[in-house]
């Protein structure tokens, strides 16, 4: 039985933070090791995209060295870390992204997954831990974290995306399997059989 999502708030008509001018790519979390954002970085050179990153920076020395990297690739302009923001933002940055990116290490359960799901939006995850039991069919998965493999399965995954008008309801579906009251339901049905 899987957890449940709570409901990301309805999008304002543009952000109260950081307002991205061009088509730009959205992940969100701490930003630690074990999130691997820093993979994210080398998806960026030869293209417009930005990269905006939304949530705690739990570690400043990853902070830093995302930093770096984007500087040795060239694309410093177009990573964005934002830091913690607001419900109404966040919803802006799912429902206006190009895609959404998770390529964590360890996740418990992986919220922002499901939140992303409610939007409709393309979803490229890691294949790590709990990934893709959240993602099932309706998420495209890196299973390598080489820059040329990454890129492969994006570019693969925006095609497949932008050729199959059904996937948007597709993704938009799987994100209600993950509802507390469905779910809660469940858990109750599990305990009344073992009485």
């Amino acid at each position: 039985i899987h957890n449940g999502a709570h409901n990301v708030t309805v999008p304002p008509v543009k952000p109260t933070g950081y307002h991205p001018s061009r088509p730009f790519l959205f992940t969100m979390g701490y930003v630690n090791r074990k999130k691997n954002f820093l993979t994210l970085i080398q998806l960026l050179p030869g293209t417009s995209f930005e990269l905006i990153v939304a949530g705690k920076e739990d570690d400043p020395n990853y902070v830093s060295r995302m930093k770096e990297e984007a500087v040795k690739l060239g694309v410093s302009d177009q990573l964005k870390i934002l830091g913690p923001v607001p419900e109404e933002d966040k919803a802006w940055y799912f429902n206006h992204c190009e895609a959404f990116l998770f390529p964590s290490l360890a996740e418990g359960f992986g919220a922002p997954a499901v939140e992303a799901m409610a939007f409709g939006k393309p979803l490229f995850l890691s294949d790590k831990t709990s990934l893709p039991e959240i993602g099932g069919e309706a998420a495209f998965y890196f299973n390598s974290f080489e820059a040329d493999q990454m890129r492969k399965v994006f570019n693969e995954g925006m095609k497949i995306y932008r050729e199959q008008p059904g996937l948007k309801e597709k993704i938009k579906n799987r994100a209600k399997d993950f509802n507390w009251e469905t779910n809660a339901k469940k858990y109750l049905e599990v305990y009344h059989s073992m009485l």
